[in-house]
């Protein structure tokens, strides 16, 4: 692929070698369909591959979100299919890996909401700046499945296993500012200045040494790398909820809008 094949990230080249990367369904708070999903498994092995490219800034378009989670349709459509489930599986092991994977420095300019994959791509970005009025949370057991797709191998490592079992367990939504006082994220800014911030910060990384970052973002990533099977159990156990009864009643209390009623819940 090259950045023309892409149709929900638009690519953006900035002077010194830094490309913006924009989330583009605003429409729908950047939520992450199928195609949106693919298109974050493949996107970073382009960047990494670009000889232009020192640093790549990740960002939501509009004010209102980074990626409002998973697109509805597209997630029912995995409720019961073991053939969607596996899908679903394999690409979102494949969105953590890669961004592990690719060389260059990411930073992920939080401009609003971010829930499931969408947070996934904010949190595994190796800087991550969160403007003040954003809100994050991993949601996951809202609609009845287990936190699976990124959480298990950042959440503990960034802000320490009491905070990540209190928000994972509870899906509350996180302030920029208590995002930041608690570790999961690098920066809080005001909204007005996420975006300066976040090139200036990726202008710096990209008149560095770039050996010396990228080695250093290798050494670092195996803390990480020793989380590999917790991650992979975690998600295992996300995707088996798929295909019980609790994640059909999570759907439809977030379509109707009111509290589920889970069966697992009911004495």
């Amino acid at each position: 692929m090259d950045y023309p094949d892409f149709q929900f990230l638009r690519f953006e080249p900035k002077p010194d070698g830094v490309l913006l990367i924009t989330i583009n369904r605003p429409e729908v708070m950047n939520a992450t369909n199928a195609r949106l999903h693919w298109e974050l498994t493949k996107v970073w092995g382009v960047v990494n591959d670009d000889p232009k490219t020192k640093v790549a800034v990740i960002t939501g378009a509009g004010d209102q979100a980074f990626s409002a989670g998973g697109d509805l349709a597209w997630v029912e459509n995995m409720i019961g299919n073991p053939k969607e489930v596996a899908n679903t599986m394999s690409e979102a092991s494949e969105v953590v890996y890669s961004m592990m994977a690719c060389e260059k420095p990411i930073i992920s300019a939080i401009n609003g909401v971010a829930v499931g994959a969408g947070l996934a791509v904010a949190f595994l970005a190796d800087i991550s700046i969160m403007a003040e009025e954003a809100k994050v949370t991993d949601g996951h057991v809202k609609i009845g499945v287990a936190a699976g797709d990124h959480a298990a191998i950042c959440w503990p490592l960034l802000c320490g296993m009491a905070k990540a079992k209190y928000y994972l367990l509870t899906a509350d939504f996180v302030s920029g500012k208590e995002a930041e006082r608690i570790g999961l994220v690098s920066l809080c800014v005001p909204r007005a200045e996420l975006l300066d911030k976040a090139m200036a910060v990726a202008n710096k990384l990209a008149a560095g040494s770039q050996q010396a970052i990228r080695l250093t973002k290798r050494s670092l990533n195996g803390w990480m790398h020793m989380a590999r099977p917790v991650f992979e159990g975690s998600l295992a156990m996300e995707m088996l909820c798929f295909l019980g009864e609790d994640v059909r009643e999570g759907i439809a209390s977030v379509r109707e809008k009111r509290p589920p009623v889970f069966p697992s819940a009911q004495l």
